[in-house]
């Protein structure tokens, strides 16, 4: 049997649910989905599927599930223990596990102006992939450290032969 799975969404941890919610609707236009949903570390079946996920000792989070402009899944966490802890460079990209996400703008360098003006931090400079093309690239960071690369053009017409 040969399972070929699609993309379906990306989750990311914040320290305050409703500033993130209404950081990611304003600056990158995406749209609630439903939420915020409370899980409690008990024996609800929400708890139950959560404690396998997370092991014991979250007490409680709560989360919502978003989608940008072309319909892709975003899910935002806010997690009660332990306590939100940002380092001090939260891009540790030699580490495992993801390291960004992306966003699809055509002017990338204007939604990075965005993206600062709304407090987050644009990481690099607006780079020519290929000039010939117009094919542009920026990354930036929300104001939580959550690091996501601005891509100019469709992912598959960028990379594809």
């Amino acid at each position: 049997m040969n399972i070929s799975p699609t993309f379906s969404h990306v989750g990311i941890t914040v320290p305050n649910l409703g500033d993130a919610v209404d950081w990611y609707r304003e600056v990158l236009g995406y749209y609630l989905l439903a939420g915020p949903i409370a899980v409690h570390e008990d024996d609800s079946p929400l708890g139950v599927a959560a404690t396998g996920i997370y092991g014991v000792g979250f007490t409680r989070f709560q989360f919502a599930h978003m989608a940008s402009p072309d319909g892709a899944g975003f899910e935002v966490f806010q997690f009660d223990a332990p306590a939100y802890e940002r380092p001090a460079d939260a891009f540790e990209f030699w580490r495992s596990g993801v390291n960004h996400f992306a966003v699809t703008a055509r002017d990338v360098a204007a939604l990075a102006e965005q993206v600062v003006a709304a407090g987050g931090v644009q990481r690099s400079e607006v780079v020519a992939i290929d000039p010939d093309r117009g094919f542009e690239i920026v990354y930036c960071e929300d104001p939580w450290g959550n690091v996501f690369e601005a891509c100019s053009h469709p992912y598959t017409y960028m990379w594809s032969g």
